[in-house]
């Protein structure tokens, strides 16, 4: 069944809706599918480089990438308190 409007401004409201739930689609699959990443810095590089050390550079790794989530939850959740603080007080 399509349905049909008539009139810009509701058209533009609707494509809107739809633009929106595209993005949060979007950063929802992102969210959820991760790749291998190698996060290190040149320091760590050279002195773990090898294939002798190459259980602990997949841990300096793993920590590096933990320690990098931390800040990133810490701003989402200040964000998410100030949003609910302004969604309370209108």
């Amino acid at each position: 069944m399509l349905i049909k409007f008539k009139g810009s401004s509701l058209q533009f409201t609707l494509s809107k809706v739809f633009l929106f739930k595209k993005q949060l689609c979007f950063f929802l699959v992102s969210l959820f599918i991760s790749f291998s990443a190698n996060a290190q810095c040149a320091m760590c590089r050279a002195s773990l480089g090898g294939e002798a050390n190459k259980v602990q550079a997949e841990a300096v790794n793993d920590g590096i990438v933990y320690l990098m989530m931390i800040p990133y939850l810490l701003v989402a959740g200040v964000a998410y308190a100030v949003y609910r603080m302004k969604k309370n007080s209108k």
